[in-house]
C-alpha cells in the first residue's frame, strides 16, 4: 500500500482526521523553513552562522520538538535573505 492510499484509508476515521487538521499549521511552518533553506542551498550549520541560533535549535524546529515565535522565524528569514510572509487562507473541505 503506497503512502498516500494509507492516508486516505485513515482520514476516514474522524479521529484521525481531525487531529491530521489539527497538526497541518506546524507542519507549514516545517516544511517552510526546511523548503526555504534547502533552496538557498544551506545547511543547518550555515542557517546556524547566519542567525546566530544554535544549530541544535534550528534542528528541533525542523523536526518538530519546538514551536518558532515570530521573532525567531524572522531571524532565520533574514538569514536566508528572505521575508517572512503570514497568511491566512479560507478553509477548504479536504476529501478524504
Amino acid at each position: 500500500m503506497k503512502l498516500q492510499e494509507y492516508k486516505q484509508n485513515k482520514m476516514r476515521d474522524s479521529e484521525f482526521a481531525k487531529a491530521y487538521e489539527e497538526v497541518q499549521p506546524e507542519m507549514n511552518i516545517i516544511r517552510a523553513i526546511i523548503d526555504a533553506r534547502i533552496a538557498k542551498n544551506m545547511t543547518q550549520k550555515d542557517l546556524s552562522n547566519k542567525t546566530g541560533i544554535n544549530q541544535s535549535e534550528i534542528s528541533k524546529l525542523e523536526n518538530g520538538t519546538r514551536n518558532p515565535s515570530i521573532k525567531l522565524l524572522q531571524r532565520l528569514a533574514e538569514g536566508m535573505d528572505m521575508v517572512l510572509d503570514v497568511s491566512f487562507k479560507e478553509k477548504t473541505l479536504s476529501k478524504p
